[in-house]
């Protein structure tokens, strides 16, 4: 399977109110240390498949922002209205962190 298929079946599994990291997802896919290729294939996910991408943020806890492009606080306010608190800029990982049953 290619690897972005791996990465879109993973993101597909966060639920509502919680977050995985770009490196967590690479993690997950077998694909350790990938966390900037898991980014470029949700950047280039097909616009026909249901994706919570704004589930995916960076390891700092943060939403990354996009050049120019606003996504960023698009991505905010979409994690805020599932219930996923911000402390300033960071998301409350220990409340927040998804945990799959691996």
């Amino acid at each position: 399977m290619p690897s972005h298929e791996r990465f879109y079946r993973l993101v597909a599994q966060i639920p509502l109110g919680r977050v995985a990291t770009y490196g967590q997802i690479a993690e997950l896919a077998g694909m350790p240390g990938r966390a900037r290729q898991v980014g470029y294939a949700l950047a280039h996910s097909p616009t026909d498949i249901d994706l919570p991408w704004h589930r995916v943020i960076n390891a700092k806890g943060q939403v990354s922002p996009r050049n120019g492009s606003g996504f960023h606080h698009m991505q905010r306010a979409m994690l805020e209205s599932e219930g996923v608190v911000f402390d300033g800029d960071r998301i409350d990982m220990k409340r927040h962190l998804w945990r799959p049953h691996t």
